[in-house]
């Protein structure tokens, strides 16, 4: 089967790649969507807040073992490292909310944008000064040879993105739905006013939110960095292309930000081939994207336009 003049295989590979992607993106943009949903302001350092825990678990992985040596070992220590990374963002991502967001809220929107646009800048400077500007490379914990799956190529890494993703979203999405907390979390967003008058904690919900938004993007920036490398602009274009992903989806919506980066990261891939562009200009597919939703859709896939004064 052709499509697109695509042979079978090379269908499958770009799928397998598209599908990679786009759960990378989907992990990173639920914290934008969750943070939107209860405070209705994009936290654009968010890529940062990933950042920093991807070199947190770069050198807690180092510290406790060599990644050259192998063994259950290695992977018991990258697991610990995974870990760790997600309480380090988590951390962040309350702290930062706390100083630098909280006492916002009732200023006008354009007042916690800034603010978030100047953490993103500060952490980015202070990274390249702690951890230098080199890049760093983050070892796989296991060996990453090419699988042959129906012609196409899969390595274990992706295999593990793709897992770890929908384990992660599908608990996500479960904790949302089904868990008091969740619950507690979906009245915040409706109204931080009856919630409170409902003796829910609105601070601590909005930490919470805060909290796991951020150790999800710790999550995606070890799995990036394994692919690429560790470096302090990291979350940068990863932050931003995860942005659209949860515009795409329908910012503010759980389900939307997970179908927006997988749509997103399936149209990256197959951009690329069927448009012939460059492997280099990729990047101008995702922004085209943006610019056609706003145009066409602005409430995103899974949204229902809502008038709202601003």
């Amino acid at each position: 089967m052709n499509l697109f003049n695509i042979p079978s295989n090379e269908l499958l590979q770009h799928l397998i790649n598209g599908l990679t992607l786009g759960a990378i993106y989907s992990l990173i943009a639920l914290g934008y969507t969750m943070v939107y949903g209860i405070l209705k302001f994009i936290n654009f350092a968010h890529g940062e807040i990933l950042m920093i825990g991807t070199y947190a678990g770069y050198y807690l992985f180092n510290i406790l073992c060599n990644p050259a040596d192998g063994g259950i070992r290695v992977m018991l220590a990258f697991i610990l490292s995974m870990i760790f990374a997600m309480f380090v963002s988590a951390f962040f991502g309350v702290t930062i909310e706390r100083i630098a967001y909280r006492p916002l809220r009732k200023a006008p929107r354009l007042a916690p944008l800034l603010s978030a646009i100047g953490v993103s800048i500060i952490l980015m400077n202070l990274a390249a000064l702690f951890f230098g500007t080199k890049s760093k490379k983050f070892d796989y914990p296991f060996n990453n040879s090419t699988i042959m799956i129906g012609g196409a190529s899969i390595t274990p890494n992706q295999i593990m993105i793709l897992i770890v993703g929908l384990i992660l979203m599908i608990s996500l999405k479960l904790f949302i739905d089904k868990s008091r907390l969740g619950k507690a979390m979906r009245a915040t967003s409706q109204n931080q006013s009856v919630a409170s008058l409902m003796g829910i904690n609105v601070n601590f919900i909005i930490s919470l939110t805060f909290a796991i938004g951020s150790a999800l993007a710790a999550v995606a920036g070890i799995l990036i960095a394994m692919e690429f490398k560790v470096y302090p602009t990291i979350g940068q274009m990863a932050g931003l292309k995860a942005f659209i992903a949860a515009v795409v989806g329908g910012i503010g919506n759980i389900s939307g930000a997970m179908l927006g980066g997988i749509v997103l990261g399936l149209l990256e891939t197959f951009g690329v081939v069927i448009l012939g562009i460059p492997q280099g200009l990729k990047d101008t597919i995702a922004f085209s994207v943006l610019i056609i939703i706003l145009l066409v859709k602005p409430s995103g896939i899974l949204i229902k336009n809502i008038k709202e004064k601003v």
